[in-house]
C-alpha cells in the first residue's frame, strides 16, 4: 500500500456506508461486459463495499460472490443484494477454497491492496483460464465545473494510482486496458454526499470536512453550469484492466 494511503483511510468506509451507497455511481455496462467473460458461472467480487459493483454481476445472472472486510458496508451489500453470497475478507484473504471462481472482480480498491499478495490469493481462488478484472470511475475533469470540484477536494487515491502504473504479475497474462466515457446523473445533495464517502473526506477534522462539503455546494448552486438546476451529468472516465490466469 502507498504510504501515502494509510490504515485509517483504507477502514473508514464503514463509517459513511450511507453516503457512499446513495451517492457513489455504479459503472456502465459496456465496462462490465468488457471485464467479465460472458461464459462464466461463478463471479466473485472483491473488495465489494455497498454492492455497486456487484448489482451489476447479479443483474446479469451470475452466480455472484462478495467479499468485503468491513461489516457496515456488507451489511448495506446485503440488505439490496440478498441473493448475494458476503462473505468477510480482503483480497489477501479469501475466504473460498481453491479453483472455485470464473472471474474476480475488484471495483475501485486495487490500489488499497498489498499487490502481489492479492495477485497470488486471486490466483488460488480461480478456475484455470479465469479473468481478473480492475475498474475505477474517475471524473472527467476535462469539463470545467469537474476540474474546479477536484479543486475544492482534491485528488482521491484511486485519481493518484491511476497516474501511476497498474500492475498484477505472474501467474496472470498480460494486462489488457480499455476505457468507457459516460455520465452520472446527481443532484446538490448527492454531490455533497459523494465528496462526504470519500475516504481522505471521512478521516478529516470536523472543521476540515465541513469546509470542504460546504464549498462543493457552493459550487452546485454557484456555477454556471449548475446553478438552479434540480439535476445534472457528472462525467466520467471508467478505466478498466483485465487479465487471464495463465
Amino acid at each position: 500500500m502507498d504510504e501515502n494511503r494509510t490504515p485509517e483511510q483504507a477502514n473508514s468506509f464503514g463509517r459513511a456506508a450511507g453516503s457512499y451507497d446513495s451517492a457513489r455511481p455504479g459503472y456502465p455496462d459496456a465496462a462490465v461486459d468488457w471485464l467479465v467473460p460472458a461464459h462464466a458461472r461463478t463471479v466473485l467480487d472483491v473488495g465489494a463495499g455497498t454492492g455497486k459493483f456487484t448489482r451489476s454481476l447479479v443483474l446479469r445472472g451470475f452466480a455472484t460472490i462478495a467479499v468485503e472486510p468491513d461489516p457496515l458496508m456488507r451489511q448495506k451489500l446485503v440488505e439490496s443484494l440478498p441473493t448475494v453470497q458476503a462473505l468477510g475478507g480482503t483480497a489477501e484473504a479469501i475466504p473460498l477454497p481453491d479453483d472455485c471462481v470464473d472471474a474476480v472482480t475488484v471495483a475501485q480498491a486495487w490500489h488499497w491492496v498489498d499487490v502481489p499478495a492479492a495477485t497470488a490469493e486471486i490466483a488460488r481462488v480461480l478456475r484455470p483460464g479465469g479473468t481478473l478484472g480492475l475498474v475505477w470511475n474517475i471524473r472527467d475533469e476535462s469539463v470545467p465545473w469537474v476540474k474546479r470540484l477536484g479543486d475544492i477536494m482534491g485528488s482521491s487515491d484511486a485519481e493518484r494510482f491511476i497516474a501511476g502504473a497498474i500492475s498484477v504479475g505472474e501467474p496472470f497474462g498480460a494486462l489488457e486496458e480499455a476505457q468507457f466515457e459516460w455520465a452520472n446523473s446527481i443532484g446538490v445533495d448527492s454531490l455533497v454526499n459523494l465528496v462526504a464517502s470519500r475516504s481522505y473526506i471521512i478521516t478529516a477534522t470536523d472543521e476540515a470536512r465541513a469546509e470542504v462539503l460546504s464549498a462543493v455546494r457552493g459550487l452546485a448552486t454557484s456555477d454556471p453550469a449548475l446553478a438552479g438546476r434540480e439535476s445534472f451529468e457528472l462525467p466520467y472516465r471508467t478505466h478498466c484492466f483485465r487479465a487471464v490466469l495463465g
